[in-house]
């Protein structure tokens, strides 16, 4: 329930709306009644004189009050559960802007379909508790309170009478909302399983149909839903016997009513005016009864979803930016200095880079080579600070990069990763989306870099084709273009590609890479590849072995020392000429 509390800061924005809201439930609840009022005034008169006058006049005062009570009860909905979208809005606004906050490091720890149960089930179930759980627990507690005091005020013995059953209600109501609270969180955990198997299918739908995958998919998806529909009705027998118990026992109390208060009618000390509205009154606590055990049955699941939903607000950003940012605009010339640089993923993973001392001069070319696993990703997502390193710093024109605002930092830097990601927009959209505002002639410039143009204008639709899903509509080598073009549209200082030719033939690839030399004088270049076709020319080459630099030199000098990087080099030229006798 301390969960719930976070939500008051939402509550205070709209607190106008809300409070008129309140009103609004006092005045519909004065209305509803006041009604078995005049059922006992009416009766009671028509004992005493039957008269169309008193028909009429009571009769009409009951439709003017029940009219009066139903506009405010409009009111209410157009107030309170208004302001609950509108807190769902803020909820998921902040929760989107929170999750764009966290750093790569989350994402890798939580799949995405447990991110979206988040965003979708758990905050919808908040909302319930928002509007509807706020709205009723009012009315429904200043409607009790108000019809007590009136059968009071009309019997107090048959009040007390009335209300006996009502204190094993509240116990068992107790007893059954900490089983609601533990069962819903089940749910909840289910069905992010659910939703990341979902997802995940959906993304990888071609390798499940290119290894006929589907009934084994099938199977796993109907095994999880299984899991998730009897954890479903798991709750739905505590609520199948909730309900029918809420009724049981107001039920109960009208017996009561109906065999004391008939004893009191027979006797004379209670009117057949009094035991009506008595019965009335009885007839209206069996709603706020029933909603209170539906309010608290949302108020619980909300609390479940609360917490799962803090639980993401309270992962933290560990590349924040240094409280000694530089404050004034840095601009970022390209020079790279790597001082003693050692990283992990994890306190308790090993060591992926150890020790790396390397300077990259402003406007040189520098490539990294090396055999999988050896640290080369994990080298160049450092410099944007996609990760901290563990141990040392890297400098970029001489300053920390932990000192240079992340925004400033990596709108100079051209990252082209090798797993590209494409958009489901346009081709000009996806190319321009590092862009504030795009420009056509950009656009066209670091297509023809890119040598994308000559596909681009083989489509139909040219620049304003839509990509399918992650860019399913065009082939690995289109892609991997499309990726670089979006790197080089934002004019970069700095431009790191990380294997992002590997789906290019070759003679694509040294088409781009003469169109790069220009574009790419005086900024810094990071290239990674398994080619030596593609870094041979680079002013420096580093090899990386099992997280340290093995060796390092120009193409001639690697080759000459006769290490990892002649060995690569060998085999890719034996590669080649057995291709050439094919």
């Amino acid at each position: 329930m301390n969960s719930l509390k976070t939500l008051n800061k939402y509550f205070f924005r709209y607190k106008t709306k809300l409070i008129l809201g309140i009103l609004f439930i006092f005045l519909s609840n004065a209305a509803q009644v006041y009604i078995p009022i005049l059922l006992k005034d009416s009766v009671d008169a028509l004992q005493k004189h039957l008269s169309n006058e008193i028909i009429i006049k009571y009769a009409l005062l009951i439709v003017g009050t029940a009219i009066f009570g139903g506009v405010f009860r409009f009111l209410i909905r157009t107030t309170i559960i208004i302001v609950s979208r509108r807190i769902e809005f803020d909820l998921r606004s902040d929760f989107w802007e929170h999750i764009q906050k966290l750093p790569t490091r989350f994402f890798q720890n939580n799949s995405t379909g447990n991110i979206m149960a988040h965003a979708t089930n758990d905050i919808s179930a908040v909302r319930m508790y928002i509007g509807p759980a706020v709205m009723y627990s009012i009315d429904t507690i200043s409607k009790f309170i108000i019809i007590i005091v009136i059968m009071l005020n009309l019997n107090v013995w048959l009040t007390i009478y009335a209300l006996i059953p009502l204190p094993i209600l509240s116990f068992l109501v107790y007893k059954l909302s900490k089983k609601i609270h533990s069962r819903f969180t089940k749910i909840q955990e289910k069905f992010s399983e659910l939703s990341s198997k979902a997802q995940e299918s959906f993304s990888g739908i071609r390798v499940i149909k290119s290894y006929v995958r589907e009934q084994d998919e099938i199977k796993q998806f109907t095994k999880l839903g299984k899991d998730y529909l009897n954890r479903n009705m798991e709750m739905v027998k505590i609520q199948a016997f909730f309900m029918p118990m809420l009724f049981m026992i107001t039920g109960i109390s009208v017996i009561i009513v109906m065999w004391i208060g008939g004893s009191m009618v027979i006797e004379g000390t209670l009117t057949l005016g009094e035991i009506i509205a008595f019965i009335a009154y009885l007839s209206l606590l069996i709603w706020p009864v029933i909603a209170f055990g539906w309010v608290i049955n949302i108020i619980q699941q909300a609390s479940a979803s609360m917490k799962r939903l803090l639980k993401i607000f309270a992962e933290i950003d560990d590349v924040e930016d240094s409280s000694d940012s530089v404050k004034t605009k840095v601009e970022i010339k390209g020079g790279i200095e790597f001082k003693k640089v050692s990283f992990k993923y994890g306190k308790e993973l090993p060591t992926v880079l150890d020790n790396i001392n390397l300077k990259i001069p402003v406007g040189s070319s520098l490539a990294i080579v090396g055999h999988t696993g050896s640290g080369k990703s994990s080298l160049i997502n450092l410099i944007p600070r996609l990760f901290d390193v563990t141990k040392g710093e890297i400098l970029i024109d001489g300053i920390n990069v932990k000192q240079i605002p992340k925004s400033i930092l990596r709108k100079s830097i051209g990252l082209v990763s090798q797993e590209t990601f494409l958009f489901s927009d346009t081709l000009f959209n996806n190319i321009a989306f590092g862009l504030e505002k795009p420009n056509t002639e950009i656009i066209e410039n670091v297509s023809n870099i890119s040598q994308l143009k000559k596909d681009i204008d083989s489509f139909s639709q040219g620049y304003e084709t839509i990509l399918g899903e992650r860019g399913i509509t065009l082939s690995g080598g289109q892609k991997q273009r499309t990726s670089l073009a979006r790197a080089l549209a934002i004019n970069p200082k700095i431009l790191i590609l990380d294997d992002s030719f590997s789906a290019v033939d070759t003679h694509t690839e040294e088409e781009i890479l003469n169109k790069l030399k220009e574009f790419m004088k005086g900024r810094t270049s990071i290239i990674i590849s398994h080619r030596i076709s593609t870094v041979k020319n680079a002013d420096n080459i580093i090899v990386l072995e099992n997280g340290i630099i093995a060796e390092q030199g120009k193409h001639d000098d690697l080759v000459a020392l006769n290490g990892i990087y002649a060995d690569l080099h060998n085999k890719q030229l034996l590669e080649e000429e057995l291709k050439e006798i094919e």
